[in-house]
C-alpha cells in the first residue's frame, strides 16, 4: 500500500468522555474505519504515523485541547542495559516463553482476572470480564502472536506482541501481581526487546507516554527511545 493509498482511507472520532490518564480532561479518539482489512503492511503504516491496536480497531489520541498521549518506540539496536535491568533479566532465567496459538484456558483469564484486580483497579477495564477479556486480548490481528512465561509449568505471564514490517509492538502484557520479587512487567519489555532484536526489526513499539501519568512513566527507562511529536520520531534526550 503506498501513500495514495493511505490518504483514500475512513477514518470516524469518538465524542468526547472522561480520559482514563489525567483527571478532569475529556479525551476522543481517531479510529480507522473497521470495515478496511487491517493488513500487516496498512498496520505497519498506520503505527509510525502515532496510531496503536486495541482489540481490532487502529486508533490514536483525538483530543481537541491537548496532546499529552505520545507514541514512543525503542531503538533496540542500541538499547543498553542498567545494573537494574540485567538482575531482574538474571532473577528470571528460569522462565519458559512459549508462543501459544490462543488464550482459550482458563489460566489466561484468570492471570489477567488477577493483574487487572490488583493493579488496575481505578482503571477504564476494571473490573475484568470474559467478554472484556475477548474483545481486548484474546482477538489477533494477521500480525499477533501471544507469548507464555511458564514457572515450573504455572502460567505467570503473558505477552500480546504485533509483529509488523518495521518493529514489535507491545500490545499489551499482564502478569501475576503476586511475584513482585520478579518484576515480571520490566521483564517482560527487556524480553520483547531481545525477541525484536532476533527479528532483526529495529523497534519496539511501547503504546503512548504520558509525561504527567504516574503509571506511564517507566516507559521512558527504556533508552534510546524515541517520540512521535509534531508528526515526526524525535530522541528523548
Amino acid at each position: 500500500m503506498n501513500s495514495e493509498d493511505l490518504a483514500t482511507l475512513r477514518f470516524f472520532q469518538t465524542s468526547p468522555h472522561p480520559c482514563s490518564y489525567l483527571p478532569g480532561q475529556e479525551a476522543a479518539t481517531v479510529f480507522m474505519d473497521p470495515e478496511q482489512p487491517l493488513t500487516v503492511h496498512l498496520y505497519s503504516r498506520l503505527i509510525t504515523a502515532g496510531f496503536r491496536r486495541s482489540g481490532t480497531h487502529l486508533y490514536r489520541p483525538g483530543c481537541a485541547q491537548c496532546q499529552a498521549c505520545i507514541s514512543c518506540r525503542v531503538r533496540v539496536r542500541d538499547f543498553q542495559y542498567t545494573r537494574r535491568f540485567k538482575r531482574v533479566w538474571q532473577r528470571n532465567q528460569d522462565l519458559v516463553v512459549r508462543e501459544v496459538q490462543d488464550l482459550s484456558e482458563p489460566e489466561c483469564f484468570d492471570l489477567y482476572a488477577s493483574y487487572i484486580n490488583t493493579r488496575h483497579r481505578d482503571g477504564d477495564m476494571y473490573p475484568p470480564t470474559p467478554e472484556q477479556f475477548q474483545s481486548f486480548i484474546r482477538v489477533k490481528a494477521a500480525s499477533t502472536r501471544f507469548y507464555g512465561f511458564y514457572s515450573d509449568n504455572a502460567l505467570v505471564a503473558v505477552c500480546v506482541l504485533d509483529e509488523l514490517d518495521h518493529c514489535l509492538s507491545a500490545m499489551y502484557t499482564f502478569f501475576d501481581p503476586e511475584l513482585a520479587e520478579r518484576s515480571l512487567g520490566v521483564f517482560a519489555i527487556l524480553w520483547q526487546i531481545e525477541k525484536t532484536r532476533r527479528l532483526n526489526l529495529p523497534y519496539l513499539y511501547l503504546g503512548y507516554w504520558i509525561k504527567s501519568c504516574d503509571k506511564m512513566r517507566y516507559k521512558t527507562e527504556y533508552r534510546p527511545l524515541e517520540l512521535f511529536i509534531a508528526g515526526k520520531w524525535t530522541l528523548l534526550s
